[in-house]
């Protein structure tokens, strides 16, 4: 039924029961007719309520509506891991990165490591660092590593930096 149709038939009803009510009486004129007045006004309401949210679709939002709004939330990934991720690839590129960027961070990763789970320096124990590091990463990782002879040369392959992050893990 089209809104108009309920609207007309909202409206014979009451004036029906309008019509009914007049002729038995049954209260004051005034109290039936006022009654009335009610139902007409709740048909209308409930009409424009049902017009106005069929059309609720393509209203643009009002300024207080835009504020309560949250701002979406983009997911970002975390700044620390954009700059490991960052220092790896350059490190990767180029020898003198490498030993002045990359090389530092995880060589403050197995200090860390060493310290926390095996209680071992580094610094004054590196003969018990290279035992639990193993040859290959404590070449890398030994604090009196030389500069590269050419900084601008290849870093790190990824295969054994792979083995370097391995032995760090199982610390």
């Amino acid at each position: 039924m089209s809104e108009r149709g309920r609207l007309v038939t909202g409206f014979a009803f009451a004036t029906l029961g309008l019509v009914i009510a007049l002729g038995i009486r049954p209260v004051a004129t005034e109290r039936i007719l006022g009654a009335y007045v009610l139902a007409l006004a709740a048909i209308g309401l409930a009409a424009i309520t049902r017009v106005a949210a069929s059309h609720g679709d393509r209203h643009k939002p009002s300024a207080f509506e835009h504020a309560l709004r949250r701002p979406q939330q983009r997911a970002m990934r975390p700044p620390e891991l954009v700059r490991t991720e960052r220092e790896i690839t350059l490190g990767m590129a180029n020898a003198g990165h490498l030993h002045k960027r990359l090389l530092p961070m995880l060589r403050e990763a197995a200090a860390v490591r060493l310290a926390a789970r095996q209680s071992v320096d580094i610094e004054r124990r590196p003969d018990q660092a290279r035992r639990l590091l193993g040859d290959d990463a404590w070449e890398l990782l030994r604090p009196d590593l030389p500069e590269p002879a050419d900084p601008h040369g290849p870093g790190i392959s990824l295969g054994r930096l792979r083995r370097v992050v391995d032995a760090l893990e199982r610390i």
